[in-house]
C-alpha cells in the first residue's frame, strides 16, 4: 500500500534534482550569481526554487538518481550549465579586457582594486564592469537568463542522450568575442590617447629642454578621464547589443550540443 507513493517520491525528487543541478551550475559559473558576496546556500537556494517552477513543465526523465546511467545524466547537467554560464561571461570578460587597455594606456595600470569575483584587477576595468553589471540588471538580462534557461530544457531534455562534440567547439571558437568587441570598445579611447603620446615623443625630440614626463603624465590622464566619461554615454548601446548577441550564441550553443 506504501510502494507507490513512495517510488512516485522517489521520482519526482530525482527529476526535481536534475533539474536543480543544471540550474546550480549555471548560477555558479555566470556573471552576478557567481559572485563570492553570494553565499553557497544562497544559490542553492535559489537552484532549488528555480527547479520547483519549472519542474512541472519539463518532461520526465525516467532515470533513477543512484544508477551509472543517473551519474552521467547528472554530469551531461553540470556540463551544460556551465558552458550557458561561460557563454554569458564572455561581454563581461571584453569589458574587463577594455578597461585594463585603457587603463595601461592613461598610466594607471599600477591603481588596482580588490574585485572579489576576479581579485586584483584595475580600477578601470572594475569600474567599467560595475557599470555593464548595472546595465545587465535593468535590461533584465539576468530574467532573459532564466527563460533560455527554462526553453533549454525542451531542445535539451534530461536524458541519458550524449552531447554533440560541436558544442564544445561552438563555445571554444565564440571566445574571440573576448578581444575582438574588447578592443571595439576601447578603441576611441586607446587612439586618442596614441596620439597624444606619439605628439609628446615629437616634443620631446624638438624641444629636449621641456620635461615630457613632467606634463605626460598629467595630461594622458586628464584627456583619458575626459574620453572615459564621453565614450560611458555610448556604453548602453553598445552594451545592449553585445548581450542581444550573446542571447543568440548561447541559443546556437545548445542547438550544437543537441
Amino acid at each position: 500500500m506504501f510502494g507507490l507513493p513512495l517510488e512516485q517520491l522517489y521520482g519526482q525528487l530525482s527529476h526535481t534534482f536534475f533539474i536543480m543541478v543544471r540550474v546550480a551550475a549555471l548560477l555558479h559559473v555566470a556573471p552576478i550569481f557567481s559572485e563570492k558576496s553570494i553565499s553557497a546556500r544562497v544559490r542553492a537556494g535559489l537552484a532549488l526554487l528555480i527547479a520547483l517552477l519549472i519542474s512541472s513543465s519539463v518532461p520526465d526523465a525516467q532515470v533513477g538518481l543512484y544508477t551509472w546511467t543517473g551519474a552521467w545524466v547528472l554530469a551531461k547537467q553540470v556540463v551544460i550549465g556551465a558552458a550557458m554560464g561561460l557563454m554569458l561571461q564572455l561581454i563581461f570578460a571584453a569589458v574587463r579586457l577594455a578597461g585594463e587597455i585603457i587603463g595601461m594606456q592613461m598610466g594607471l595600470s599600477f591603481a588596482t582594486f580588490f574585485d572579489p569575483g576576479t581579485g586584483n584587477s584595475p580600477v578601470i576595468s572594475r569600474f567599467l564592469n560595475l557599470l555593464v553589471t548595472l546595465l545587465f540588471l535593468v535590461f533584465n538580462g539576468h530574467l532573459w537568463l532564466l527563460g533560455i534557461l527554462a526553453e533549454t530544457f525542451h531542445a535539451l531534455p534530461v536524458n541519458a542522450a550524449p552531447l554533440h562534440a560541436g558544442g564544445f567547439l561552438y563555445l571554444v571558437s565564440q571566445a574571440g568575442l573576448i578581444f575582438s568587441q574588447g578592443l571595439m570598445l576601447g578603441l576611441p579611447i586607446i587612439s586618442l590617447l596614441l596620439c597624444i603620446n606619439f605628439t609628446l615623443g615629437l616634443l620631446n625630440r624638438l624641444t629636449p629642454q621641456l620635461s615630457i614626463f613632467v606634463v605626460g603624465f598629467p595630461l594622458t590622464l586628464s584627456v583619458g578621464m575626459v574620453a572615459l566619461f564621453l565614450i560611458a554615454q555610448t556604453l548602453a548601446p553598445f552594451f545592449e547589443r553585445l548581450m542581444a548577441r550573446i542571447f543568440d550564441n548561447i541559443g546556437e550553443l545548445i542547438l550544437s550540443f543537441s
